[in-house]
């Protein structure tokens, strides 16, 4: 999986067209195992760093990341700097009931126009749906969007564009983002600046929700180390 070595600045201008992906320690950890998910990120034309310890890490086996960019900081960055551009419009995937919708609503407040032209909320497992899938695309087709943003978790979003972006084509930009759709709608709270500066970010979302994160985080992730150990080793191998 190779990172791709952008400043948010430097981001913001090569993006045009493509897929951005997102990985933390959970997705890194996931396309182990998961062959859809892992060939997934390989038709990705962006993939950012979105975790700090990944980043800091990636000093000891001499990357050149040059920065963390956690997805739901750059998709404000990426609006507020298409905000007077009006071929950037977006159609936002994700959570549930109106809370996209309202997501959308703010953001249209806060660029001071309607660039969230659409919002849809899927069932929990939508992927495995065709009638549904073929519902969305038809809604994206009939949007006038030029911006996907699908907020489903990982591995459903990347897994879902991958599947499905040759039949969006009038979608230029395809964005997996996690929660982003629940930031941006108020439902939840990010971490604290200073616990996103110090790599706790993880942590904040585990206080938030104990008993699902529990797991995710101190067991199943766990496993990054013991890959990246064997990578500075150089006893790694792809797993596919």
């Amino acid at each position: 999986m190779d990172v791709a070595e952008f400043t948010v600045p430097e981001l913001l201008q090569e993006l045009h067209c493509g897929a951005v992906y997102t990985p933390n320690i959970d997705h890194l950890v996931k396309c182990q195992t998961d062959r859809e998910f892992y060939e997934a990120y390989a038709q990705a034309e962006y993939i950012i760093c979105d975790s700090r310890i990944v980043y800091w890490l990636s000093k000891l086996s001499k990357g050149h990341i040059p920065c963390p960019i956690p997805g739901s900081s750059f998709f404000r960055d990426f609006y507020n700097y298409h905000g007077n551009d009006e071929s950037c419009r977006i159609f936002m995937l994700g959570s549930s009931g109106k809370v996209a919708e309202e997501a959308g609503r703010r953001i249209n407040e806060s660029v001071g126009r309607r660039m969230v032209v659409a919002a849809y909320s899927p069932s929990y497992d939508f992927g495995k749906d065709e009638e549904e899938n073929g519902k969305i695309i038809g809604m994206v087709n009939s949007s006038g969007a030029t911006v996907l943003a699908v907020c489903c978790g990982a591995p459903k979003s990347e897994i879902w564009i991958a599947r499905y972006r040759k039949e969006m084509p009038e979608i230029r930009i395809f964005m997996s983002l996690g929660a982003t759709i629940d930031f941006e709608s108020g439902m939840k709270k990010r971490a604290p600046e200073l616990m996103r500066r110090i790599g706790l970010e993880w942590f904040y979302r585990f206080m938030q929700e104990p008993k699902r994160m529990y797991r995710r985080y101190f067991i199943e992730d766990m496993k990054f180390f013991v890959y990246y150990a064997r990578q500075l080793w150089g006893s790694y191998t792809s797993p596919f």
